[in-house]
């Protein structure tokens, strides 16, 4: 599994991290963010690369889970 913490970065850089940890293949990915646009670029980035995707929203944190089918 893979975890990253995106939080206080500002776009395009949590989609640059994520893009980067998905190079590895990682059958599990867990996200922490904590703005709208991320989340919402992050989870399309796990969807195109064919993972499932479920949001966990904390006030305004986000953990975006991505599992490989």
């Amino acid at each position: 599994m893979k975890e990253l913490d995106v939080r206080g970065l500002s776009c395009p850089m949590p989609l640059m991290h994520t893009k980067k940890a998905l190079e590895s293949d990682p059958a599990e990915i867990v996200v922490h963010a904590d703005s709208g646009t991320a989340k919402a670029n992050v989870a399309a980035l796990l969807a195109d690369e064919g993972y499932t995707v479920t949001i966990e929203e904390s006030g305004e944190e986000y953990r975006i889970k991505g599992l490989r089918a």
